[in-house]
């Protein structure tokens, strides 16, 4: 019996199971599909993911295979400049293809001993007080004590828990997939500039090796939209927008997506739990849904691991809904603001333009890329100091950098006055006494996720939260 099974082996369940194993928790994942993805439909890793690949020493990694931009428009496409002043030490976004994020995650889980089962179809669940069993489409059961949906939008296990999936249905639909064109760049971009004008749902990026990233509205939203498009289906929409095809051929792969913004209304049933697309979906606007389901693999996957060392106070696994389910609500609501923002109806156009002087105020594009981003989240963990539920950003030490530190995923204590103690958690804490000109606090105490837990140099008010995150402390 594994400790964690994980239905779903893209960006959301692989971070998962890499933060769960390092715990030395046993996991295993199932995906349906019998070979890695060949389409990526993100595009990049906002700041709160680049600062999550650094905390887990990935970094160097992703940014071998990326590209470093600092360029704003990521709100509705309204081409503003990069704010400055970011909470952060990576004030960019890391373009690399969903592809190859997968491809890097799935190596990092592999070397941490995941096991991945490829063409294993979740049919069927049920629990009971001491874990899950889970039957695959061929008839095998398997048990676990915990299960993890990370199996997207049309999740088969929020199906199969039975949790409602409130929200709109998808209006509006747009095609999206790679291939070759015959058409010059210089009238591929004259002609893409001029439609762009008028229609935000519309371009041709170049990939560098012959093939463009083509989006463009559809005619209408599909009956079946599991049904990929055709060739001819970007052909007739190109022609209707761009009076021209460009001379597309040689599609590599074609897909569609609608507007569609649901939330799950519980993300944890028992001993199953949600998360990535399983939990929530929305349009892609902003590219936040990527980066939504890593950061909540981020926010689980310690607490779970926790729970599974038995360590865990009782509400800490709770906290994982309580945390990330407001976060959700949050980008489904910016994503439909995104959404009214891009429409080419007269009203949404007069009111992008209002949107349009507003974000030339510097504090206005700040607020909105750290919407985007992820640098505005904050739980709530109560009254008291600023940072208090928001993530530590990598600082400078005496001593080398923060993020070099939490590689293990390890709660740590940043303790710049050298008189207080983690005894008890040691197993759980590091207790790092350095100090950083970055940082003029005292101490902080940072949950293995980053986020600030407690903030002072008081060592009773330290000893009162320690057990709230990290349990009683050993004998």
């Amino acid at each position: 019996m594994a400790d964690v099974i994980i239905a779903g082996g893209g960006p959301t369940g692989l971070m998962m199971a890499a933060e769960l194993r390092l715990q030395g928790v046993d996991v295993l994942i199932l995906e349906k599909e019998t070979e890695p993805t060949k389409q990526s439909r993100a595009q990049g890793l906002h700041v709160r993911s680049i600062e999550v690949m650094d905390q887990r020493g990935l970094l160097e990694r992703f940014e071998a295979e990326g590209k470093q931009i600092r360029a704003g428009g990521f709100f509705a496409g309204l081409a503003k400049e990069w704010p400055e002043r970011l909470d952060t030490a990576h004030s960019y976004v890391l373009a690399i293809p969903q592809q190859v994020t997968e491809r890097l995650l799935a190596e990092h889980a592999a070397e941490l001993g995941v096991e991945v089962r490829r063409g294993c179809e979740v049919a069927g669940l049920d629990q009971d007080d001491d874990g899950v069993t889970v039957e695959l489409a061929d008839g095998t059961r398997l048990r676990s004590r915990y299960l993890v949906g990370c199996d997207g939008g049309r999740s088969a296990v929020r199906k199969l828990l039975g949790v409602g999936f409130p929200g709109e249905p998808s209006k509006v639909e747009t095609l999206l997939g790679e291939m070759e064109m015959t058409v010059s760049p210089e009238e591929l971009a004259e002609v893409v500039a001029e439609v762009r004008k008028t229609q935000l749902r519309f371009g041709a990026m170049p990939l560098g090796d012959g093939a463009y990233r083509v989006i463009v509205p559809a005619d209408g939203v599909a009956e079946d939209r599991a049904t990929p498009p055709t060739l001819a289906d970007f052909q007739r929409q190109l022609r209707a927008f761009a009076g021209t095809d460009f001379g597309v051929h040689s599609p590599r792969w074609l897909s569609r997506f609608g507007d569609a913004t649901r939330l799950a209304e519980r993300y944890r049933v028992g001993r199953v739990l949600l998360a990535g697309d399983a939990a929530h979906i929305h349009p892609p606007t902003g590219g936040q849904g990527l980066n939504l389901g890593l950061q909540d693999a981020f926010n689980l996957g310690w607490k779970l691991a926790a729970t599974v060392a038995g360590w865990a106070p009782d509400a800490l696994l709770d906290s994982y809904e309580a945390e990330r389910h407001p976060v959700a609500a949050e980008v489904l609501d910016n994503t439909r603001a995104q959404m009214q923002l891009m429409s080419v109806e007269p009203g949404a156009q007069a009111v992008r333009r209002l949107m349009s002087e507003l974000i030339d105020f510097e504090e206005v594009n700040r607020h909105l890329i750290e919407k985007i981003t992820g640098i505005g989240v904050r739980y709530d963990f109560g009254g008291g100091h600023e940072l208090l539920g928001r993530r530590m950003r990598d600082v400078g030490l005496k001593r080398g950098r923060l993020f070099e530190l939490m590689h293990g995923g390890r709660g740590l204590l940043l303790d710049q006055t050298g008189r207080l103690s983690v005894a008890g958690w040691e197993d759980r804490v590091d207790h790092v006494v350095d100090v950083s000109e970055e940082l003029d606090v005292p101490a902080v105490l940072l949950r293995p996720d980053g986020h600030v837990a407690w903030v002072g140099d008081d060592r009773q008010e330290l000893l009162g939260q320690l057990p709230t995150w990290f349990g009683k402390a050993a004998d």
